[in-house]
């Protein structure tokens, strides 16, 4: 599986396994793994006791013949995957896979089932393996990847994420202002957040493309481990030889390649038999640098809206990346909350990073501005962000 944006690709193909396949393996076997990168879905929480995955490896989920169908081909494509039923967990998975004419943005619809003869309890989680390789010497990695994600302010871990596997002090990972930042090196390591905003950002800043996923994070529910969301790294491992003196393995490409996951986990369900739950995320493609400070409804902010009063206007000014194609609109507001005018700025691209930096006329009541994006038939697609006309002082 591969995503292209502008020419720019996303998700990491495994050269080893690329244009083959293995079917899972058979009960008695050793267990193996293909992993042919991509995107996938698996079940949490892992480990090798019961009620736990003891993946990743080649079983009927992960490596199983989905079933392909074509469910819409208009306005929309819509792809549906059904799954084989996995005797170990109990469970079947299947996806539809949208995407709309309009927009780069693509939705995901996954559910898991249970189709044992009793109850059972798991996790879904949606795994994208981004590639990490630099486009320009595939022998290297990419020293300009990098992940973010806000921090829950009410975290159940101490510094609003837990190292999972790893070094505790890894490099890659700071916290700041409730802003969590991966900067990816070649060091295997994978991180916990139980983020509660409902989206994670990876950005290839080398190439200023970016990937918004987004979820819906439930506050009353029982995540695995807490986590709502996980980033793992491939890479290098710190080990012990048998003299007891460190050691790097897996130090190479060809043994670890360069990949990062992001993953997205579903609240810890029951599901009786029979019955099944929904996963539902979407991938938003977007230009972006590691200047990225939010998300919003409609894009990403590279820089906040700032709005100044001067004798010809009030100058706005912004850098964003949009989700959808559509047009600027400047939404003024008195100080009453009152909308006064709607002021049309510019057409936009999702290609094409915004760089608003220009003075429009409005009334001399407004005092605060809101962006938004409308489609090309002029439907609110939402909001970019806001602020309140700043005034210049009066000489004393």
């Amino acid at each position: 599986m591969q995503v292209e944006f502008g020419g720019h690709r996303y998700l990491f193909v495994n050269p080893k396994y690329k244009g083959k396949y293995f079917p899972p393996t058979e009960s008695g076997q050793k267990r193996e793994w293909f992993n042919y990168g991509g995107d996938k879905l698996w079940p949490l929480p892992e480990g090798h006791k019961e009620g736990q995955w003891p993946g990743p490896f080649a079983d009927q989920l992960d490596d199983g013949e989905y079933k392909l169908s074509v469910v819409s081909q208009n306005n929309s494509c819509t792809l549906h995957l059904e799954g084989p039923s996995d005797p170990e967990t109990g469970l079947q998975y299947s996806r539809d896979i949208s995407m709309g004419g309009d927009s780069p943005q693509i939705s995901f619809h996954a559910v898991m089932s249970n189709t044992s003869d009793h109850p059972i309890r798991w996790s879904m989680q949606s795994v994208t393996q981004y590639d990490t390789a630099d486009s320009r010497n595939a022998a290297n990695y990419n020293p300009d990847f990098w992940a973010f994600a806000p921090v829950n302010p009410h975290s159940a871990y101490t510094d609003g994420y837990r190292v999972r596997n790893g070094l505790a002090d890894d490099p890659s990972f700071a916290v700041s202002e409730d802003w969590f930042t991966l900067h990816w090196l070649y060091l295997e390591n994978e991180v916990w957040l139980d983020s509660d905003a409902g989206w994670l950002a990876v950005v290839d800043d080398s190439a200023k493309y970016g990937m918004i996923e987004r979820f819906k994070y439930f506050s009353t529910e029982e995540y695995p481990g807490k986590a709502s969301l996980i980033f793992y790294k491939n890479g290098a491992v710190l080990e012990l030889d048998d003299r007891g003196m460190p050691v790097l393995r897996l130090n190479n490409p060809e043994q670890a390649p360069y990949y990062m996951e992001a993953e997205i986990n579903s609240p810890m369900i029951r599901l009786d038999p029979g019955s099944s739950y929904a996963l539902d995320t979407s991938w938003f493609p977007v230009r972006a640098g590691k200047g990225l400070i939010s998300v919003a409804p409609a894009g990403v902010i590279e820089r906040d809206l700032v709005a100044s009063l001067r004798p010809d206007g009030i100058h706005i000014s912004g850098s964003w990346g949009v989700f959808f194609p559509g047009n600027l609109h400047a939404h003024v507001f008195d100080q009453h909350g009152v909308e006064r005018s709607v002021v049309e700025l510019e057409s936009v691209d999702p290609l094409k990073t915004v760089e608003l930096n220009r003075t429009i006329k409005v009334s001399s009541e407004a005092t605060r501005i809101v962006i938004h994006l409308h489609d090309q038939r002029g439907a609110d697609l939402g909001s970019l962000g806001e602020a309140r006309i700043a005034k210049p002082e009066k000489d004393s």
